[in-house]
């Protein structure tokens, strides 16, 4: 018998999730330490922050995140340039009628 190193209950010697807490006592088989281990950059707030933050040049950051897939990799890529290519149009067709309405403006 061993303690269990989450609730220090007994468990069998080759126990592999103790039976009282339910945590598993190998990390590479609990999902929940994995992502406690995972680099802070890596994490998806982060990601989301960078996203809405510098647009797609934070692109590599989903790119070299181990946990997504390439499907969600080129979902997201593909999803990430067409809305910043549509918020460059319109941020430069408010420009433009900006630029229009001050030469009206001087007009007067």
């Amino acid at each position: 018998m061993k303690k269990c190193p989450f609730c220090a209950e007994d468990i069998q010697d080759d126990a592999i999730k103790c039976k009282h807490c339910r945590e598993f006592l190998d990390a590479s088989i609990s999902p929940r330490l994995a992502k406690e281990e995972m680099p802070w950059y890596f994490r998806k707030p982060f990601i989301i922050f960078a996203l809405c933050s510098v647009g797609p040049l934070a692109l590599p950051l989903i790119w070299w995140r181990p946990e997504t897939s390439r499907a969600w990799k080129i979902g997201l890529t593909i999803g990430i340039l067409v809305l910043s290519w549509i918020l460059y149009q319109a941020t430069m067709e408010s420009i433009r009628s900006i630029k229009e309405y001050y030469k009206l403006i001087e007009g007067l």
